[in-house]
């Protein structure tokens, strides 16, 4: 890559955040990796833990992804022990999700890798630079969520 096409490319918002995607996703993986759960996975195991009994269409909002990608995920974190799904009472076409004991045994495990995945995400920056990062993140997602395929609920 010529230095041309590399300043165009790191002047590019969507570019460094993709790449900071990816550097995050790499430290996750370097210090979950024992755990063999991925950070989508991770998210929506958080979500059903403080929000048991969530609607699986609630809870892809809730983790801002897909119904169809969630639906699958959730199915196979039911496989493997991690979540059970509900038929609803009055819609038996709604599942409900709910977190079982081992989901919650795993969560605490990786409670601490986790927060150093996301610590050494932004450790490059000082404390107060960290705080003004993450809430100019959060002010960026607030307000372009309604662009998103899989928008994020507002409560």
């Amino acid at each position: 890559m010529s230095k041309k096409t590399a300043f165009a490319l790191a002047a590019r918002p969507g570019f460094l955040i993709r790449r900071l995607h990816q550097i995050h996703l790499s430290l996750f993986a370097e210090e979950c990796a024992a755990f063999n759960v991925t950070p989508v996975q991770y998210s929506i195991l958080t979500a059903v833990a403080a929000q048991p009994g969530l609607e699986q269409a609630a809870l892809a909002q809730e983790v801002g992804i897909d119904r169809a990608t969630l639906a699958n995920v959730v199915a196979r974190l039911a496989r493997n022990g991690l979540v059970r799904r509900l038929q609803g009472r009055q819609d038996r076409r709604l599942k409900h999700v709910l977190p079982t004991a081992a989901c919650k045994r795993l969560l605490t495990q990786m409670e601490e890798p986790a927060r150093r995945a996301h610590e050494r995400t932004i450790d490059a920056l000082k404390p107060r630079e960290r705080a003004l990062f993450l809430k100019a993140l959060a002010h960026l997602v607030s307000t372009g969520n309604a662009h998103s395929r899989a928008p994020l609920r507002v409560s």
